[in-house]
């Protein structure tokens, strides 16, 4: 068994998790963050990309929208390659009640969210699309915030400073002796090695399955609770700011422009199991139904991909166990010394990716307490190094790039306008990167097409880094060996995609997506392929092609092995 020794053994590569390593790091200490997949693929990069002004939250939980507005300001600061400025309005539309608009207005006035109202006809000429029946409008600074591009930040900040972040490390065991942590047990997916990391303290941040993690200790009962949402990505930019409606925090009343899509989000329903996360037809045109109301005609747009993610809210006594809608957004600190009789172990979860600095914060300020430790927060003072120096993105700043280097650097990726050099980048930085990472740094495969044409010339670049460099191996692999790796990445990076689209059939898009299909289908026959070996299967590091997906509700096939809930084409007129 490998070992590693550290002070600190960081558990969850989300934005909370990448913001406690970088903490670490910045007060001076040795830490190892563990992600049992790839950085943000869990809560972190399955949100609705809002970048939170505070707004949502001013009545509702005064405590976050406070917490929010101050971290916004940061965010915006160090993050400024991920955070686009896009500004927000509050609507109340003719659904709604006035009186809440009062609330909402003084609610903004006392947890300090910078809030101004505006006449309605200004608003209508900021947002043409807009409902024109709206009564009132409020701008607010609300953003979109690209978590992928922020997590990732975060972790190069920290390796900058001498940490390490170990994607694909499953946590299997949390060592602790005379009540004292002293080590922590993983498994890498991709090479099948156990690692033991010999630590001082443990930060446990792993969201919704913080009590999974917690329970590895021995500490168990902490009341985690998943809460899925779906959100619903339309194929382009319906409006220029996020619109949402005047009213307590309710399904469907966010619309986010994020990169080149609008996102519309989300629903809130306890669950059992993060690891699946059922997205069902009747929030599909819930979702869609809720934007007509904001938008009208936003049915009519094409909705390009669905997915959902699982927000980790600490149960409140004060509402059900199942009304994950009215559960509060704050954070919650737990001291296993305290309540396990665990030195040295701390749980966090609750909050907002808005907050993930803020959570980082209070989390390492409680061990430097434990400890005894003066070593004072400096992370809302620098800015992450691929941020420095740099203003807030804009979404044409990719196309400037592109448009500069057009002649040498060929487009692989229309859609987001992914180029070669960028797939090279990624894979220079991450050898080991199946085609789904790629795509979280990139974009790839996530517009309109969801990767009809660009998974294939991807795969064929993946291909080609691999048979010159390759990942594991001393000598070049031989061609089969190479071609079976690469037929796995391509076959999951595909799975992956029109897993998200097959919720959405429905008239023409059933027929766009019959003929994506039959374009892999004509020119790779992909679904006839070798079947993947074991080892393809482990290199890809994803979990569900090594360990076997959950056994999904019953449903009918509607495209080469996929399944999608059953529906009629109407159901959502």
């Amino acid at each position: 068994m490998k070992t590693l020794s550290t002070d600190v053994v960081v558990i969850g590569g989300g934005a909370t998790g990448a913001g406690i390593l970088r903490d670490l790091a910045m007060r001076g200490f040795n830490a190892i963050l563990l992600e049992r997949a790839d950085i943000a693929q869990g809560t972190s990069g399955r949100f609705h990309g809002l970048l939170h002004s505070g707004g949502r939250y001013v009545v509702s939980d005064p405590g976050s929208a406070t917490e929010c507005a101050e971290e916004n300001a940061i965010i915006r600061r160090i993050h400024s390659d991920a955070v686009e400025e896009t500004g927000g309005l509050f609507v109340v539309t003719p659904d709604d009640d006035l009186e809440f608009s009062d609330r909402f207005l003084q609610g903004a006035k006392d947890t300090g969210v910078p809030c101004e109202e505006i006449s309605v006809s200004q608003a209508l000429r900021m947002e043409p699309r807009l409902n024109p029946g709206i009564k009132r409008a409020f701008a607010v600074e609300d953003g979109a915030v690209d978590g992928w591009r922020m997590c990732w930040g975060l972790i190069e900040s920290a390796r900058a400073l001498g940490s390490l972040a170990l994607t694909y490390h499953k946590v299997t065991k949390i060592i602790h002796d005379d009540g004292h942590v002293s080590a922590v047990i993983c498994h890498n997916e991709r090479t099948g090695e156990e690692t033991r990391i010999d630590c001082r303290a443990v930060l446990n941040a792993a969201g919704p399955w913080a009590g999974q993690v917690a329970a590895m200790a021995g500490a168990h009962g902490v009341d985690v609770v998943p809460g899925r949402g779906i959100m619903v990505a339309m194929n382009h930019r319906l409006s220029h700011r996020v619109i949402n409606r005047c009213i307590h925090p309710a399904d469907g009343d966010i619309i986010v422009p994020a990169h080149t899509v609008s996102i519309i989000g989300t629903t809130d329903k306890a669950v059992e199991n993060p690891d699946f996360l059922e997205i069902e037809h009747d929030e599909v045109i819930q979702m869609l139904n809720a934007g007509e109301v904001l938008i009208p005609g936003f049915k009519n747009s094409r909705a390009v991909h669905v997915w959902a993610g699982a927000r980790p809210l600490v149960k409140d006594s004060r509402v059900s166990a199942s009304d994950t809608r009215h559960m509060s957004r704050g954070m919650a600190i737990i001291n296993h010394a305290e309540r396990d009789g665990i030195s040295g172990m701390f749980t966090i979860a609750g909050g907002k990716l808005t907050t993930y600095r803020l959570m980082a914060k209070n989390v390492v300020d409680a061990l430097m307490e434990h400890w005894g430790e003066d070593r004072p927060c400096i992370t809302d003072t620098e800015a992450v190094p691929s941020a420095q120096g740099k203003p807030t993105h804009r979404n044409t700043d990719r196309l400037a790039k592109v448009e500069a280097t057009r002649d040498q650097d060929s487009v692989v990726c229309e859609c987001e306008l992914v180029t070669r050099s960028m797939i090279e980048e990624q894979l220079a930085a991450q050898p080991e990167a199946n085609l789904d990472d790629v795509r979280r740094q990139t974009r790839l495969g996530m517009g309109p097409c969801q990767g009809t044409f660009c998974a294939i010339r991807a795969a064929g670049i993946m291909h080609e880094v691999y048979r010159n460099k390759p990942v594991t191996k001393t000598s070049t692999p031989s061609p089969s060996e190479a071609a079976d790796r690469t037929s796995t990445m391509l076959r999951l990076f595909t799975t992956n995609r029109f897993d998200g689209v097959y919720p959405l059939l429905y008239g023409e898009q059933m027929r766009e997506a019959a003929l994506n299909s039959w374009i892999l289908q004509g020119t790779l026959d992909i679904d006839h392929l070798p079947a993947p070996s074991g080892q393809a299967k482990q290199a890809t590091g994803d979990l569900a092609m090594i360990h076997g997906r959950p056994t999904p509700p019953k449903t009918h096939l509607v495209g080469p092995g996929s399944v999608t809930p059953s529906h009629k084409e109407g159901d959502n007129s």
